[in-house]
């Protein structure tokens, strides 16, 4: 059977791992080349053109 201490330090590696992953997730995330902004933003709103 596993001990306390082995679940213990399993369990705060696992953690840490996760966490790490989920930064490298979204640094990847943001930076990459897909988030492309558009040559001409939208109009928000104002007075339609009849």
């Amino acid at each position: 059977m596993i001990t306390d201490s082995q679940l213990y330090s399993l369990a705060i590696f696992l953690g840490s791992a996760a966490m790490f992953l989920i930064v490298v997730y979204h640094f990847l995330e943001v930076n990459s080349d897909d988030h492309v902004p558009e040559g001409k933003p939208r109009a928000a709103g104002g007075k339609a053109k009849a």
